[in-house]
C-alpha cells in the first residue's frame, strides 16, 4: 500500500488528480461523481448539525465493483466511508474531507426468502420494510422495526445494531441476523456468522454488527424471520406524573410481563404528534405508555388484563386499549412519527439515544426538564421505555451558532447524566461523530485502545470510516480540559479516568 494521502496538505484539487484515475478504471462514467453539486446530497447523514462534502462518490452497481474501489482506495491510503439510505443519527455516515464516499443504494434486491427455514437473504440497500412485505405472502416478517423502517437499510441496522419499538420482545439486529458478507478494506472477501444454528471459531458477527462500518463493507445479510402473530392489541395509558410513569415501566417487568412493545411520551412530544398525525393520543397527560400484546387471542386477552391491572395500580389515570387493527396501527403511528413530528414544531432538532436502568426513566426525565432552563432549549422526549433507550430531541436553530453551542452541551450532560445513572452513550443510533466526547466519559484509555486493537486487526491502516466512533487520547484529554475551563467537572457519580 502507498503511504496514505493527507487531504491536510494536499488540495482538494491534487486529491482528486490521484483518485479519479483509480476509481475511473473500476466504475463507469455513471457510477462517479466528484464535482461538487453532485457530492453536496451525500455531505451529512440525518444528523445535519455537520456536513462535509467528500473528495468524490462512488455508485457501484456489482460487487466486482465494490472490490475494485476497496482495492483502489487501499492502494493510494485514501479513507472510504460506507453509505446507505442516510437516516442514522449520528453522523456515522459524514463524509471525510479527503476520502471516498461508497454508496450502496444500488444494491436493494431481495435475493431470497426462505419460508422453511424462516430466513430472508437481502442485499445491503434493501429497506428494512421491505423485507417484511416480501415475507408477508408467508405469514412471517423482519420483528427490529426502527421508525425510520420505510427508508432505513439493512445494511445501517447491521451497522448501528438498529432495535425499534418492538425490540423488547424480539431483540435488535444482532438477534436477528444469522450471516453477513461483504468485503475487508482492502478488498478481501469476508463471511460473518452462518446460515446455520452455529459459525465456527470466534463470534465475529456479533462484532461487526453495530461496528459503524468501521471493520468491513456488509454487502449482503441474512436474517431471521418470524411468524406473524394472529393477534395483536395496543393500550395507551395516561399519567399524570412522570415518575408514576416511569414507575409503571419498571412495574409491567417485575410482573413477569414481557410486552411486544412499551414505549413512553411525555407532554410535550404527545403534543407535538397529535397535531401531526391525529393518533388519538390523551394530551391532558404528563406521559403515555404504551403497552402491546401480541400470540394467540387467549393470550392476549390474559396479558391486556394483567397490563391493566399493573398499570392501573401504578396510577394510570385513564386507560384505552384498542379495539381493532386500525386503532393499534394509529396509536403506532404516532410514535413511529414522533421524529418527523418535532421537525414541524423547530427548524432542527438533535435526537440523543443513551440507555439507562428502566427504574431511572423518571430520574433522567427531570433533570431533562432541569436542563432545558440551564441550556434555554425546548426538549421533547420518547423512550423505548421497556429496555431504558432514551430518545431526546433537544430543539434549536442550526442557523443560531450559540443555540447550536447550547444544544451540544445539553446532549453531552445528557449522556454524562445516563452513564451515571448506570446506562450507557449509545442505545441504537451509534456514536458516529455526534458521540465521541462522550466516549471519553464511559470508557477508560485502556478499554478505548482494546476497540482500537479490534479495528487494527481488521483495518491496520484505518481507512474505514475513520475519525468516528473511537475518540483519541488527545480528544479526550482536550474535552476534559474544556470541562474544566468551562467550570464544569465531569459528572460526580463518573470514575475519573
Amino acid at each position: 500500500m502507498n503511504a496514505p494521502l493527507d487531504p491536510s496538505v494536499l488540495s482538494q484539487a491534487s486529491l482528486l488528480d490521484k483518485v479519479l484515475p483509480a476509481l475511473q478504471a473500476v466504475l463507469p462514467a455513471h457510477a462517479l461523481l466528484w464535482h461538487a453539486e453532485d457530492t453536496t446530497p451525500y455531505e451529512c447523514d440525518g444528523l445535519t448539525a455537520y456536513r462535509q462534502r467528500p473528495l468524490a462518490v462512488a455508485l457501484p452497481e456489482t460487487e466486482e465493483q465494490v472490490q475494485g474501489v476497496l482495492r483502489a482506495c487501499h492502494a493510494l491510503g485514501v479513507p472510504v466511508v460506507a453509505r446507505g439510505a442516510g437516516t442514522g443519527l449520528s453522523g456515522g455516515a459524514m463524509p471525510h474531507r479527503g476520502g471516498v464516499t461508497l454508496s450502496l443504494a444500488k444494491f436493494n434486491r431481495i435475493l431470497a426468502v426462505d419460508p422453511a427455514s424462516r430466513t430472508a437473504r437481502v442485499q445491503c440497500g434493501v429497506r428494512n420494510l421491505a423485507i417484511s412485505e416480501a415475507a408477508a405472502a408467508h405469514g412471517l416478517y423482519y420483528a427490529p422495526d426502527p421508525s425510520s423502517q420505510i427508508a432505513c437499510t439493512i445494511g445501517g441496522n447491521v451497522a448501528e445494531n438498529s432495535g425499534g419499538v418492538h425490540c423488547l420482545k424480539y431483540g435488535l439486529t444482532v438477534h436477528n441476523v444469522l450471516r453477513v458478507r461483504g468485503f475487508t478494506a482492502d478488498g478481501e472477501p469476508v463471511v460473518f456468522g452462518s446460515e446455520a444454528l452455529d459459525a465456527p471459531g470466534y463470534d465475529l458477527l456479533a462484532a461487526v454488527i453495530g461496528s459503524e462500518g468501521m471493520l468491513a463493507v456488509a454487502l449482503e445479510v441474512t436474517v431471521r424471520l418470524i411468524p406473524r402473530p394472529l393477534l395483536a392489541r395496543c393500550i395507551m395509558a395516561s399519567f399524570d406524573d412522570v415518575r408514576k410513569a416511569g414507575d409503571a415501566v419498571a412495574a409491567v417487568i417485575a410482573a413477569g410481563i414481557i410486552p411486544a412493545g412499551l414505549e413512553m411520551m411525555d407532554k410535550p412530544m404527545t403534543a407535538a404528534v397529535e397535531d401531526f398525525v391525529r393518533a388519538g393520543y390523551d394530551l391532558t397527560a404528563e406521559a403515555i405508555l404504551l403497552c402491546e400484546s401480541d400470540g394467540t387471542p387467549e393470550e392476549v386477552e390474559e396479558e391486556i388484563a394483567r397490563m391493566e391491572q399493573v398499570l392501573r395500580a401504578a396510577g394510570a389515570t385513564a386507560i384505552t386499549v384498542s379495539r381493532d387493527e386500525a386503532e393499534r396501527l394509529r396509536f403506532w403511528s404516532g410514535r413511529k412519527n414522533a421524529f418527523p413530528a418535532s421537525g414541524r414544531i423547530s427548524p432542527d432538532y438533535m435526537c440523543m439515544d443513551s440507555t439507562i436502568p428502566r427504574k431511572r426513566l423518571a430520574d433522567i426525565l427531570l433533570a431533562i426538564q432541569d436542563m432545558e432552563k440551564k441550556y434555554g432549549l425546548r426538549c421533547a422526549n420518547v423512550f423505548h421505555a421497556g429496555d431504558g433507550n432514551l430518545h431526546p430531541l433537544i430543539l434549536f436553530d442550526a442557523n443560531d451558532a450559540d443555540q447550536l453551542r447550547r444544544c451540544e452541551l445539553f446532549g453531552a450532560e445528557i449522556l454524562e447524566t445516563s452513564v451515571a445513572m448506570g446506562g450507557t452513550v449509545t442505545g441504537e443510533h451509534g456514536v458516529g461523530v455526534e458521540k465521541l466526547n462522550s466516549m471519553c466519559v464511559q470508557f477508560s484509555p485502556a478499554e478505548m485502545e482494546q476497540m482500537r486493537a479490534l479495528k487494527r486487526a481488521f483495518d491496520p491502516a484505518g481507512l474505514l470510516n475513520p475519525g468516528k466512533v473511537v475518540p483519541t487520547l488527545n480528544r479526550c484529554a482536550e474535552y476534559g480540559k474544556m470541562l474544566v475551563r468551562g467550570g464544569r467537572l465531569a459528572h460526580p457519580d463518573l470514575p475519573r479516568y
